[in-house]
């Protein structure tokens, strides 16, 4: 009875949206509370025979708490339906006096969850940050140790997310170092992993490796949620897609983050995973595979856009096609080029296609007008121009660009003589027996 008058109270909250009604409501709750704390103590007080009286007493106030916060909860997630962050904000700032009535662990929860609430609507209020560092504040005024590292932890996550990475960074070396004191090793993995991220953003790959491996010995000590095993093996395969460019053992990888996130029913990450996966096949040069992955039985709830879009990278990947590439990128920038990782590919992808279309076209030649070159491959002069002279220098071709008359020169590979690294071997064969007779020699002496 008690839940559905809070649920109740909520709902006209929700209707209302406005903050000083919120207030009234959470002040309401905080009384009701406190009356009934008052009258549990007055019913304690009259000796022994009240006993059977006072626990029914401590009873009702606890499923009164229990109601009351499964009224903010309903709040929160009413809020956060409609949109109103502001709102949802000044709900997580009005609560903190309630909080007090519970347990830290209870407590800690009820904020987390309204925290991560208020920072998965993307609504770019500007006051994410802020309002992270506040709860922080007041968690630390609080004594609250654990929710305080568990927001740090939350606040680097939204660090990364909006590109600050220095800050993220720091941080993370100040929560690792706490952590690892106090052995929180879930808490531990969340840090490790976003660490990693971090790491891998600024382009430094070693230390991004470092980091992941850490997470994932910190893991296999733990029981360790699907959630969090699939954000493990998503960026195991970023890792390996990126490092050594080894796109068959990132599919592997990619494949159980999408199970693992589609077992969690976090549909927008496993969404991700999946376009990875269509990702490595199109590196792979395994286009016919593509609609394979996409008709599978788990795939099929996710066809969209998002999929349409990949299928169309690989329709121009295996033409060679580079019109249809960029009309196909141009198309679906939104769910191309909005994702880093892909758009880095795709980016590895059309030089590939580039060079590939380039020999092909001047193959029969030995001396080839650049204007002709970039009308059969109906791109901007400047740009054939560039890329020639970039393949030159990476030696993919062998020629000469003489820019004052736009003509490439184009030479027959050359043959290279193999006779002086034949004589080299020789010299260090030589060398070793010489060394040897000289051991065994040394011996008889």
């Amino acid at each position: 009875m008690a839940a559905a008058a809070v649920l109740k109270r909520g709902d006209a909250i929700s209707e209302k949206s406005e903050s000083s009604d919120m207030k009234l409501f959470l002040s309401k709750l905080c009384r009701d509370s406190r009356k009934g704390d008052e009258e549990a103590e007055d019913a304690c007080t009259d000796g022994e025979k009240n006993d059977f009286r006072c626990g029914n007493e401590g009873d009702e106030m606890m499923d009164d708490v229990r109601a009351q916060e499964q009224g903010i909860l309903e709040l929160g997630e009413q809020l956060r339906s409609d949109g109103k962050a502001n709102e949802l904000g000044e709900l997580i700032k009005a609560t903190r006096p309630f909080l007090s009535m519970m347990s830290k662990a209870k407590a800690a929860k009820l904020v987390r969850a309204l925290v991560e609430m208020f920072l998965d609507m993307d609504a770019s209020t500007g006051y994410e940050v802020q309002l992270c560092k506040e709860c922080i504040e007041w968690a630390r005024a609080e004594k609250r140790i654990f929710l305080r590292q568990s927001l740090e932890s939350r606040l680097m996550s939204l660090y990364y997310d909006l590109g600050s990475y220095s800050e993220a960074l720091n941080l993370g070396v100040l929560l690792l170092k706490e952590l690892k004191k106090l052995d929180d090793k879930h808490l531990l993995v969340e840090v490790q992993l976003c660490e990693s991220k971090t790491y891998h953003a600024l382009g430094n790959l070693p230390k991004a490796r470092a980091a992941l491996t850490s997470a994932r010995t910190t893991a296999n000590g733990i029981y360790c949620p699907p959630k969090v095993q699939a954000a493990l093996d998503l960026q195991s395969g970023i890792l390996h897609a990126a490092d050594e460019r080894d796109f068959k053992t990132a599919y592997s990888y990619f494949y159980e983050a999408f199970e693992g996130f589609d077992s969690a029913e976090d549909l927008q990450k496993a969404l991700t995973a999946l376009k990875y996966m269509l990702l490595s096949k199109i590196m792979l040069k395994l286009h016919d595979e593509v609609p394979t992955v996409v008709s599978a039985k788990l795939a099929l709830k996710y066809a969209g856009p998002d999929l349409e879009a990949m299928k169309k990278i690989a329709k121009a990947s295996s033409e060679r096609s580079l019109k249809d590439f960029q009309l196909s990128v141009k198309d679906h920038s939104s769910q191309l080029e909005a994702d880093p990782i892909i758009r880095s590919h795709l980016t590895t992808l059309y030089d590939q296609m580039l060079e590939q279309n380039l020999l092909r076209i001047i193959e029969p030649y030995s001396k080839v007008e650049v204007d002709h070159v970039a009308k059969r491959i109906a791109l901007p002069h400047t740009v054939v121009e560039k890329k020639l002279s970039q393949m030159i220098l990476d030696k993919t071709l062998s020629g000469v660009l003489d820019q004052g008359s736009g003509v490439l020169f184009v030479f027959d590979p050359s043959q290279t003589d193999k006779t002086y690294e034949a004589a080299l071997e020789t010299i260090q064969s030589m060398g070793k027996v010489v060394d040897t007779l000289f051991s065994k020699a040394k011996k008889l002496t």
